[in-house]
């Protein structure tokens, strides 16, 4: 993190160093950036109504010509914010952004639509274009500073994205993809937890959407199982594993994944056994009888048939003489 820090603050003094002439006015848009209009070229696109002018923001969108929409279409918003042509030049907006390859500024873009102008027509194209920007950051895109100069990846900060487009359309037909994308994202950055609870919430939302509601209740069991390979001492995630896994084969018993659950759920099982073989081997070693005897017998009733049965049985069997004289 320090790392990162200073090489922000090199670039910050090498880009101030450096000599700068602008070659025209410049004007910043916030969550976008700063643009410059080129002296002499006004007449060229400036009209003096907002039809007029957002002709010419969409005549340049179509020729490829994305300079000037984004001037034409800056100015619709500067000048006559509240017409109607308003949410049209910020879409378009968006999409030059987007054309450009800034992707954060042109979701941000986007984003502005979905508050200012929240009955725009372009609205489920909105949803589905900041799904594919924020599939792009789940892929490694780098997040940039001044939406310029690419710093890191987080998948920290592209659930937060797909967060937002369930936000905006909740029951649209992006959002259970989406749903299931936050929890993707925190599975990458190892955050099974937050991952659960992702997939939790797709299962519950989505749960009249079969293929929506299987896919995150198998995930949810998958989250759990690698969260379990990770506490060495606490079984209690393999048992929510194997609950969700449970779950999953009894609501979608057609499911194709059905047999690869079941070998799941043998290797939970027997993960739990070893892990209670290895507490109660834990309490032996600190002479605390009472305490690996009780383990011991759970592995019993996990597995009665399992290799770490047998060696339970006789551990429990050398241990009843010191339960009985008081751990002497």
């Amino acid at each position: 993190m320090n790392r990162r820090f200073g090489w922000i603050a090199l670039l910050i003094a090498v880009m101030a160093l450096l000599p700068y002439r602008a070659p025209a006015p410049l004007s910043y848009v916030p969550g976008e950036g700063w643009y410059y209009e080129p002296y002499g070229e006004t007449a060229k696109w400036q009209r003096t109504r907002a039809k007029d002018q957002l002709d010419v923001a969409e005549t340049a969108f179509t020729a490829g010509d994305y300079a000037t929409t984004l001037r034409a279409a800056h100015r619709v918003l500067r000048v006559w914010p509240l017409s109607d042509y308003a949410p049209r030049a910020q879409y378009l907006v968006a999409r030059c952004l987007e054309a450009r390859g800034r992707d954060e500024a042109a979701f941000n873009a986007y984003q502005n639509i979905i508050k200012k102008y929240p009955k725009s027509e372009n609205f489920n194209d909105i949803l589905w274009r900041q799904y594919a920007i924020a599939n792009r950051f789940l892929g490694g895109e780098w997040f940039r500073l001044w939406n310029v100069i690419p710093l890191y990846t987080s998948m920290d900060e592209t659930a937060k994205l797909y967060d937002k487009i369930v936000n905006n359309g909740p029951y649209s037909d992006v959002a259970p993809h989406a749903q299931l994308r936050i929890g993707t994202a925190h599975e990458k950055s190892k955050d099974y937890p937050e991952a659960v609870k992702a997939y939790e919430t797709a299962a519950d939302r989505y749960h009249d959407q079969p293929l929506i509601a299987a896919e995150a209740l198998y995930r949810a069991g998958l989250a759990y199982q690698k969260q379990a390979a990770t506490a060495e001492y606490d079984q209690s995630t393999a048992g929510k594993a194997i609950a969700t896994y449970t779950d999953f084969m009894t609501f979608y018993p057609d499911d194709k994944r059905v047999p690869e659950v079941e070998k799941s759920i043998a290797i939970l099982k027997m993960e739990q056994v070893r892990g209670n073989y290895k507490i109660a081997q834990y309490y032996e070693k600190t002479k605390r009888w009472a305490g690996a005897v009780v383990y011991y017998n759970e592995v019993l009733q996990l597995d009665p048939n399992s290799s770490f049965a047998a060696q339970a049985r006789q551990r429990i069997e050398t241990l009843k003489p010191r339960l009985l004289t008081g751990g002497k």
